[in-house]
């Protein structure tokens, strides 16, 4: 398997199998924004015949807070995880584990103090996941405002 950035091809690819991969409708979640503007960190997985096999759409931040309520110090970025997919026939193989590693060192060469991520409740997939690759779980009452709690994933870089 190879990881490299993602292309305007594979942008296009995700948009018309995402909602497979995810069974459901997600399609809104792969905005434009995370190919044009905050693409640079975007990365796919292709498995050995050059098939796309998963993505992560991540980038840049501005640290605000974590999830412990403890303000980095400023100026502090952080490479926040935003969505990943993974082709349902590929899944427990190491594609997730590849693309987060991958996003991860362009994280540290960009000088970025941690990574983050965040789901909702009942996502224990993710939650495993997470944990296995060094992240912190915390889960942070009306995070995503009153009553609309999340699973706030940490890690330092």
């Amino acid at each position: 398997m190879q990881t490299r950035a993602l292309e305007k091809a594979d942008y296009d690819h995700i948009v018309r199998v995402i909602d497979h991969w995810w069974e459901g409708p997600t399609t809104a979640l792969a905005h434009p924004m995370f190919f044009y503007e905050l693409g640079r960190l975007a990365r796919v997985v292709e498995w050995e015949d050059g098939q796309l096999v998963g993505f992560l759409f991540g980038f840049l931040a501005d640290s605000f807070q974590n999830a412990t309520r403890v303000a980095p110090p400023p100026g502090s970025r952080i490479g926040f995880v935003h969505l990943v997919g993974i082709h349902p026939d590929f899944r427990r193989r190491g594609v997730g584990a590849a693309l987060y590693a991958s996003f991860e060192e362009a994280c540290r060469e960009a000088s970025c103090v941690g990574l983050k991520a965040i789901t909702t409740h009942g996502d224990e997939g993710s939650v495993q996941f997470h944990a296995a690759l060094g992240f912190t779980v915390t889960t942070v009452d009306d995070y995503a405002g009153p009553g609309r709690a999340r699973i706030v994933f940490e890690k330092a870089l």
